[in-house]
């Protein structure tokens, strides 16, 4: 394909490209003609298919294909609706490989779908790491208070140790820290919550932040005192989580937060340095 011809078919795509609340989308009937096709009747056909692609995964089908309707103009200068579907990212890519693949336009679209379907998956990936590293600093301050809480009364390490353990037992249905470390096998000498995905972590930060509040609230003093109060705030945070069909001890290892956090700051650093040049 002429690269003239590449850069007007990214033109176009990128002109009926259109956008709600933050969510792109582009309309069927506006990709059949930029797509190579003179006949709705046959480009519905890929679109069709393309649904029956998302419906096979564990994707919602209404995220990706919204039906709607348009307004066409008719050859006397009317307009009637007709339907139309309003296409994520995703669901045109999808569409462009169920599309007639000797068509050079489908060619393209099948490269620039998936490029721009690469980048996005990319962006996700990076806000849900940085997302699992915010929590996982919030858990360390969290704890570091109850910590400091504790010893102010009256408890020693040996009790903040027994402290954490009884949490971890409640909030993990009765496995003990280091079964936990065992089953996500986590290397000796780290920390469980490195190992936690992001939703754990932010339970375990829940329930030890209530602990935090009520260890002043309700003056609470002593080992025993500021045990049963974490257990019992481990346990209500896990029965919310369980509740909604989440179940911590199921679930499995995430990758190592501070290796995560490494490659974050690098590749801020990086772009630092790119947007310096």
């Amino acid at each position: 394909m002429k690269k003239l011809q590449s850069n007007e078919l990214f033109e176009k795509l990128e002109s009926v490209r259109n956008e709600i609340e933050n969510v792109e989308f582009w309309s069927a009937r506006d990709l059949q003609d930029i797509f190579g096709y003179d006949r709705w009747e046959n480009f519905h056909k890929a679109v069709k298919r393309a649904a029956i692609s998302i419906e096979n995964t564990s994707e919602s089908l209404e995220n990706h294909f919204r039906e709607v309707t348009k307004m066409v103009k008719l050859g006397s200068k009317a307009e009637r609706k007709v339907k139309d579907y309003a296409l994520t990212r995703y669901a045109c890519y999808l569409v462009a490989q169920n599309g007639d693949s000797n068509k050079e336009e489908i060619a393209f679209a099948q490269s620039y779908f998936a490029t721009q379907t690469r980048k996005q998956e990319l962006i996700e990936k990076r806000v849900a790491e940085a997302e699992r590293v915010r929590e996982r600093d919030k858990l360390t301050l969290s704890e570091k208070l109850l910590s400091q809480l504790a010893f102010e009364r009256g408890v020693d390490s040996a009790g903040f140790a027994f402290i954490r353990a009884k949490g971890d037992e409640a909030f993990f249905g009765g496995n003990n820290t280091q079964a936990m470390k065992n089953k996500l096998t986590v290397p000796k000498g780290r920390p469980l919550a490195d190992y936690l995905p992001t939703v754990t972590i932010w339970g375990k930060g829940l329930a030890t932040g209530i602990t935090n509040h009520n260890i002043e609230n309700k003056n609470l003093e002593g080992t025993n005192q500021i045990a049963q109060e974490h257990t019992t705030n481990n346990d209500e945070v896990r029965q919310l989580l369980i509740r909604r069909g989440i179940v911590p001890e199921e679930l499995p290892a995430a990758e190592d937060a501070k290796k995560v956090k490494r490659r974050l700051n690098s590749e801020g650093k990086k772009l630092i340095r790119k947007k310096k040049k």
